[in-house]
């Protein structure tokens, strides 16, 4: 396997691409029994997801296992003035959606729509490879990362759990001081839980 960022990162997207849509939907609906049974979860009142592009596994069943259990939706947007950061707003089955610069639908934008970080629960993060020790891959422009920086140095904000299919798993990653890791992965077949990367907020564990 590839050592440096860029080659494992196409190496990885290579992999994804060879899953067939029959693989890819008897895996979305086993994310979305991983759901169904996940404490965190189900006591959850809003999940960040995003839209699943380039191979990744497929969020669609548990974007609608969402809302269709009262679970609210937000969906990640680039940020139209601050460069490299996100805005997340709500999503439901009447948002009308863009591609953005990345070819990636994004609700389209509308202020009355952004969902303040302190309201969502969980963040469910996208990516291109993950390790043993919950170190993650994106896709190199940083913006999951930036937007984790809270949870990282403080517990405050979204609980993050990274979403990724068991072949994007390697031995161990290359990581930068920037980069967050991740408390917990779920893949079709495993919930993984990295405790040392679990940050709770000053003076008030986490529910």
């Amino acid at each position: 396997m590839p050592t440096s960022r860029p080659l494992l990162r196409q190496k990885i997207r290579d992999l994804r691409k060879t899953i067939t849509p029959e693989q890819h939907a008897h895996y979305s609906a086993q994310l979305v029994d991983r759901f169904m049974h996940h404490e965190r979860i189900n006591r959850a009142s809003c999940i960040a997801l995003y839209m699943s592009v380039d191979g990744e596994i497929d969020t669609a069943g548990v974007i609608n296992w969402c809302l269709n259990n009262n679970i609210r939706v937000a969906l990640p947007v680039l940020h139209p003035f601050s460069k490299g950061h996100l805005l997340f707003l709500n999503y439901d089955k009447n948002t009308v959606m863009v591609n953005n610069k990345y070819g990636i639908p994004e609700p389209e934008l509308d202020v009355r729509n952004v969902i303040p970080l302190n309201r969502i629960d969980i963040m469910c993060t996208p990516l291109v490879a993950y390790d043993s020790n919950g170190n993650r891959l994106g896709m190199g422009g940083g913006y999951y990362d930036r937007t984790l920086q809270i949870y990282n140095q403080t517990g405050e904000g979204p609980f993050p759990v990274g979403l990724a299919l068991d072949i994007q798993e390697v031995e161990s990653l290359p990581t930068e001081i920037w980069d967050v890791p991740l408390p917990e992965i779920i893949t079709p077949t495993r919930d993984i839980i990295f405790e040392k990367n679990i940050r709770e907020p000053a003076g008030k564990p986490r529910p």
